[in-house]
């Protein structure tokens, strides 16, 4: 007897159950194996927000909205890695939450996953951002590229708390969305080309994405602090890029957005509608 290849792509009911498995399955991984893969995730995003920062810069004779779609397909590179090449990503480890609202994993073993991924995803960025200040690739592009990375982390520092909520709730909702859509994938190519539409979308319209900004704001930061001189010369106001106003300001309320837009608006929802009954 031979078995029958579906070239099809899954429908979203078979997407829930293969979310909820996988949810299974990465609650179980042991810590050292899930902390290596969340930190290449770091370092996989930060790629991205360093190929965007370098596309953003000098970008001021495009129009607005030609300009952010540019800067959102080549940060999809981040989240292209990660699905294909292999990685835990915090903000799209939200839709373990299936797994969790069909008792097939406790809360602790959520939580545990949510925390050591993370914090793997912080080292991964934080040593990328040392390691592309090291290279000195802020200094290209006549220090255009330094500038555009000093006007982005002072943005996102100068959010309000609620509007930084706010923009990590629709953020991680695409986010989330975009992860979801790969679960129906048959191919490779079905993959990448199902992020980049919603991965484009959040980062043209703006919101914030916690692990991106893990990358954005520390790059500025080192900018600032190991080269006052070049930081100066942008004519870039960094008095309020500090690293408190980056954990306080907007890597905190950000990260609630997050969980609330990938838990909340993606996961439970479709747990709810393909999965409640099941359980």
């Amino acid at each position: 007897m031979t078995q029958e290849i579906q070239i099809d792509a899954l429908l979203p009911q078979e997407m829930a159950e293969k979310a909820e498995a996988i949810g299974v399955r990465k609650a179980a991984l042991p810590f050292l194996t899930l902390f290596a893969l969340a930190i290449l995730a770091g370092a996989f995003i930060s790629l991205g927000a360093m190929f965007a920062t370098t596309v953003s810069a000098g970008s001021s004779v495009l129009p607005y909205g030609v300009a952010r779609i540019l800067v959102g397909l080549v940060f999809c590179l981040g989240l292209v890695l990660v699905v294909v090449a292999g990685a835990e990503l915090f903000t799209g480890n939200n839709l373990i939450v299936m797994a969790w609202a069909s008792g097939k994993i406790s809360i602790w073993a959520l939580l545990r996953n949510w925390l050591v991924v993370y914090l793997g995803n912080f080292v991964g960025s934080l040593l990328t951002a040392l390691l592309v200040y090291l290279g000195k690739q802020y200094t290209f592009g006549s220090g255009s590229v330094g500038e555009a990375a000093l006007k982005t982390a002072v943005g996102k520092v100068n959010l309000g708390f609620v509007q930084a909520i706010a923009l990590g709730i629709l953020c991680n909702a695409l986010v989330c969305l975009a992860i979801w859509l790969t679960y129906s994938a048959r191919s490779v190519t079905d993959k990448i080309l199902a992020i980049l539409f919603p991965i484009s979308a959040f980062v043209a319209a703006s919101f914030e994405h916690s692990v991106a900004n893990m990358y954005f704001i520390p790059y500025a930061l080192f900018i600032k602090m190991f080269n006052p001189a070049f930081a100066a010369s942008t004519k870039v106001d960094v008095t309020t890029l500090t690293w408190a106003s980056f954990f306080i300001k907007n890597l905190l309320p950000v990260t609630i957005g997050n969980i609330i837009g990938g838990s909340g608006l993606v996961a439970l929802m479709y747990w709810f509608i393909y999965l409640r009954r099941k359980s």
